[in-house]
């Protein structure tokens, strides 16, 4: 296993948070009635509190819409809590360069550190399109990261445009959503190690206590994190609480808890210093 660095995060850093209204339209499906309801910074607050963390980087909610984008840069803007902003944006958009120069000329936008598509609702192979191709390379021409939320199936065609873009940063959320009610610990790590193995790829140590399911233990979580230690090395990984989503199973302080006692305390990089470098955080 990967050496765990000693030392605790001087600045605590959420890299994976999110805020919704009532009508997102996915939040329609019935399995998500437990979700349907507003998410602001105040309902956050407690849980920053309760933890210790002190600065969160806030992530599009699959609104789906470049007004989302800016309305999280505008209260990103008034929010000391927010750092940084993954705002959404369609990678296959003929008009994507604009679109985030149009979004750093607007409030907050020296807050937009990252751009997210929905990747993980396209075919298995959507990030060999050429047009999904070209916007993640304006994405990286803009300075900001390619933000991957995908589906493990999709992990060999997220390695060959990590490869083919070497001077680009990418950060995977939630280590590629591991089948990890279904116990296919072995299936994942041969499909996330060629990924690991590109040092311009990040990963964030979130949303694993949903992809466990409502039974997850700290136990089933623990093979997951060790093996993402063991391929991306601690100074290449991040925690991220996936909240709100995290409460379809687990509160905020259970996410925190966990990681926590499997990482044997809060190491520096993986709970802060990572997200502070890859997203370039401004931070006092």
């Amino acid at each position: 296993m990967a050496a765990r660095p000693g030392g605790a995060a001087a600045v605590i850093i959420d890299a994976h948070q999110h805020f919704w209204t009532s009508d997102y339209f996915w939040l329609a499906d019935p399995a998500l009635e437990r979700l349907r309801r507003d998410y602001t910074i105040e309902d956050l607050r407690p849980h920053l509190a309760a933890t210790g963390v002190h600065r969160t980087v806030l992530v599009e909610a699959a609104r789906c819409t470049d007004a989302e984008t800016t309305e999280f840069l505008a209260l990103a803007d008034a929010t000391p809590e927010i750092a940084g902003v993954v705002g959404y944006a369609s990678l296959a958009g003929p008009d994507l360069a604009n679109v985030i120069a149009g979004h750093r000329a607007g409030k907050g936008g020296h807050l937009l550190v990252g751009i997210r598509d929905q990747i993980q609702a396209g075919p298995d192979d959507v990030l060999d399109r050429p047009e999904v191709r070209a916007g993640v390379t304006r994405v990286a021409a803009a300075g900001l990261v390619n933000e991957l939320v995908i589906r493990a199936e999709q992990l060999p065609a997220t390695e060959r445009v990590v490869a083919a873009l070497p001077e680009a940063r990418f950060v995977l959320d939630h280590l590629g959503k591991p089948p990890i009610a279904a116990d296919e610990l072995d299936r994942w790590r041969r499909l996330i190690t060629p990924l690991a193995a590109r040092e311009n790829v990040v990963a964030k140590l979130s949303g694993l206590v949903t992809e466990a399911g409502p039974s997850w233990t700290v136990a089933a979580l623990r093979p997951y994190v060790e093996t993402a230690l063991d391929l991306f090395g601690p100074d290449r990984l991040m925690f991220g609480s996936d909240w709100p989503v995290c409460e379809l199973v687990a509160t905020y302080e259970q996410v925190v808890d966990a990681l926590t006692v499997i990482l044997g305390g809060r190491p520096g990089n993986v709970f802060g210093g990572t997200a502070a470098r890859v997203y370039g955080l401004e931070l006092p």
